[in-house]
């Protein structure tokens, strides 16, 4: 999901990436 997500849209998918991270891991 990450994956597909992060190739697809790499461009304007990096700091709501890290959002989402940062708040799965929170």
């Amino acid at each position: 999901m990450s994956l597909k997500s992060t190739r697809a849209s790499r461009s304007g998918f990096t700091l709501i990436e890290l959002l989402v991270v940062i708040a799965i891991i929170a």
